[in-house]
Order: C-alpha cells, then structure tokens, then sequence
C-alpha cells in the first residue's frame, strides 16, 4: 500500500483473487449498466482519453418562483484507463455544475467544474412530515451521491483481480 493511496482513493483487491483478462474486466463493468440505474457505462470518445466512461446527467428539481426560480444540473463523468500490464484501472472523476435563473431556459448565474481522484457530490432535496407512529419521516424527493456510480465500479475491478487507481489526470 502506497503512502498517499488513501489521499487518492487507491484499493487493492482482496489476496488470492486472480486478475481476469482485459476482456473480462470490461464485461465486468459494461455489466454495472442497467436500465433501474441513472447513469451508463460506455465506451470512451477519444477526445476523453480514456478507454471506459461512466457519466451520469442530473438535472434538480427548480426551487424557487418568478426570477429567483433556481436549477441546477450536474454530470458526472468517471473516465477510467485500463493498464493491462499493471493489471490496474486508473481513475479520474470530473464534475460539471451549471445553475440557472429565471424561467426555463434561464440565464446561467453560475458555473463549476471540477476534477479529482476522489470527488464526492451529495445532493438531496425533500421534506418532514409526520409518520404514521406520530414521529417525523424524512421524504425524498431527489437525491444524487456520487457514491452511488462510482461504488459498483469499484466493486466490478477489484472483483476481477484488478487495482482501482486514482489520479488527478489521465
């Protein structure tokens, strides 16, 4: 275990597992799709300068009415290199954020852009209201964690013998 892998993000897969071959570890992720799941794994453009792309597009319910009216959409994009050398899928998250005022289209107040090994992005937006046992429940009404694509990502590469890497650039 390196020294900064913890800053980065970096996991090894458990000992006794034998790596499987550069086809299987893209079946592996190409499985993490599904049609219940809000992002897609495909393959890379080349202007991405990556060999595999999870991206996942949100757009938040508006809050707000008239000119304060706000909405926020996010994509996520982890684009991943596979190094069948080192057996090893390095990793870079990037996060784009765009805000908008005003009624739909609305003018953009706001940008923001990001990239790291190991973004994290929580959004939630909901409400209390009382249970049926007369105590308060939280009701979501959207919700977004970057966890939720990146995790069955990690899970389909160190299941198939192979490093998660990240970087800050690919």
């Amino acid at each position: 275990m390196g020294m900064f892998d913890w800053l980065t993000g970096t996991r090894y897969p458990d000992s006794g597992v034998a790596p499987s071959s550069l086809a299987e570890l893209r079946a592996a992720l190409f499985a993490v799709n599904g049609s219940d799941k809000p992002y897609r794994v495909r393959n890379a453009l080349p202007a991405e300068k990556a060999d595999v792309v999870a991206e996942w597009h949100v757009l938040e319910p508006a809050w707000g009415t008239g000119p304060a009216r706000r909405q926020v959409e996010r994509t996520l994009k982890t684009r991943m290199r596979l190094d069948p050398a080192r057996r090893e899928v390095r990793v870079c998250d990037e996060l784009k954020e765009v805000t908008r005022a005003g009624g739909p289209p609305g003018r953009i107040v706001a940008r923001e852009w990001g990239r790291g090994p190991k973004l994290r992005m929580v959004s939630w937006k909901g409400h209390y209201k009382q249970g049926p046992d007369g105590r308060r429940q939280r009701v979501e009404e959207f919700r977004f964690d970057s966890r939720d694509m990146r995790d069955p990502l990690q899970r389909a590469v160190l299941g198939a013998g192979w490093t998660w890497r990240g970087v800050l650039r690919l």
